[in-house]
């Protein structure tokens, strides 16, 4: 499908919203006959998740104020999170013209990237109405020709060190870019057929399904934007930030430490992993169930390139020094914590393709009503969760580099933690309730969710 195509199909989908927003009484009668169809259409029995209501109004305040109050902090010579009153900045160092630049920039070049005929096509999980959809696995070939160009920035002298100055700028755009595209994504879904909506988005609550997001796989052509946000942008970014940062170190400091050359070297493995095993995203939570609205778009866009990076963005302002012991043992734990999150990732997604695999044919599970089988032995017999311990204890590593003066550096720990507890319980319900006795037999067999004889 063409480029042109696609873009045609965007600008009228724009239109669209842009009509709505600007002239409401002359398509009233449209907007108010989608809506009767949509209040025909909506699950009543779909159950409100992050506090209902009362959650989809605070989160898309307290988080963005969050984002950029943690950078603040970040940059402050105190780097307290717990000063009152908090570190406020000017108005000005919010704001830099160069900044919408770069973030609308930034889209387009990973949109064009993605767009690019290279690497395989895989099918998605079964829809609603027996369909497959198609996402270009390209990812990693993404990242690396983004490194290319970073290098060739260098070496053509760029300032990349000069994103540090425009963090708050950048993040506010990204902010702003969320609020936009949760936008459009509410208000084009009510164009989309029903089998295209997501139960959990789909409530009549205006606030909460713009909050959960109502249409599951939004597309513009062939362009899937859940699927595009969920690794370009926001991952591959969060890469560029941290690189800006250690070159933001050199400028002051003639060289990078040890501490900032870990943490970018831990969170580049992480995300190279994440897109060269691009293919295992098209079965989580992510694209399967959730819809794509504020909750997904923000996380994507704003909080993973700038919360993310807090450790990187630390040390440019409190350097820390480690001792070759020490680096060892923070290395050991990550090798130790991306070695679990990987074999167990990998033994769960080889089962999914082909459950004869000798890798995994031998393992041990249970039968369910659904015609699928549950691991009960491997990685998964130990725990439920055997991706997410490997998950935090390399977040533990990254935290580790910056030093235990100051708790800044493991907000990404704390938050991490506290967001795989949930995301565990839900999954706990959306098992329980898919596969009924047999995920209450499984649970029996493995009952430590992601800590052994912890939790």
């Amino acid at each position: 499908m063409s480029g042109g195509y696609l873009w045609g199909q965007f600008y009228a989908r724009v239109l669209i919203v842009a009509l709505y927003l600007l002239f409401g009484v002359s398509i009233h009668e449209e907007y108010r006959r989608q809506i009767m169809k949509f209040n025909k259409q909506k699950s009543p029995q779909a159950e409100k998740e992050f506090g209902g209501t009362l959650g989809a109004t605070c989160i898309p305040v307290f988080l963005p104020l969050t984002v950029l109050y943690l950078l603040c902090v970040c940059r402050s010579p105190v780097a307290s999170v717990l000063q009152w009153p908090p570190v406020l900045p000017p108005t000005a160092q919010l704001w830099d013209p160069l900044a919408p630049v770069l973030i609308l920039g930034w889209m387009a070049l990973q949109s064009f990237f993605y767009l690019l005929p290279m690497g395989k096509v895989s099918e998605g999980m079964v829809l609603k109405d027996g369909s497959r959809l198609k996402y270009p696995i390209n990812g990693f070939h993404a990242l690396c020709i983004t490194a290319v160009l970073l290098t060739l920035s260098l070496w053509l002298g760029m300032p990349l060190g000069y994103l540090f100055e425009l963090l708050l700028p950048l993040a506010v755009c990204a902010i702003g870019v969320s609020f936009l595209l949760s936008l459009y994504l509410y208000i084009s879904s009510f164009w989309a057929p029903h089998h295209a909506l997501a139960q959990g988005g789909n409530t009549g609550n205006p606030l909460y399904d713009f909050f959960m997001g109502r249409e599951l796989n939004p597309r513009i052509g062939s362009f899937d934007l859940k699927y595009f946000c969920e690794l370009r942008p926001g991952l591959i970014g969060w890469v560029v930030i941290n690189f800006g940062m250690l070159m933001k170190e050199v400028e002051l400091r003639d060289s990078a430490s040890l501490a900032m050359i870990l943490v970018n070297g831990f969170q580049l493995l992480y995300v190279a992993d994440a897109l060269w095993n691009e293919e295992a995203v098209l079965t989580t939570m992510d694209i399967v169930h959730d819809g794509f609205g504020f909750m997904l778009v923000f996380g994507d866009l704003a909080w993973v390139p700038f919360t993310y990076s807090l450790q990187a963005a630390f040390l440019v302002v409190h350097p820390q020094s480690l001792s070759p012991l020490g680096a060892t043992a923070i290395v050991t734990l990550n090798g130790a914590g991306y070695y679990i999150f990987r074999k167990s990732n990998s033994q769960k997604n080889q089962f999914r393709r082909d459950p004869t695999h000798p890798s995994v044919s031998k393992l041990e599970t249970i039968a369910t009503a659904t015609g699928k089988r549950l691991l009960v032995s491997g990685w998964w017999g130990l725990v439920r969760h055997p991706n997410y311990l490997g998950d935090l204890l390399m977040a533990l590593a990254w935290s580790l580099p910056c030093g235990f003066n100051h708790l800044l550096p493991y907000f990404y720990v704390v938050y991490f933690t506290v967001l795989l507890i949930h995301r565990e319980a839900r999954d706990e319900r959306h098992c329980r309730a898919k596969y009924g006795l047999a995920w209450d037999s499984y649970c029996r067999r493995v009952p430590y969710r992601i800590f052994p004889y912890i939790y």
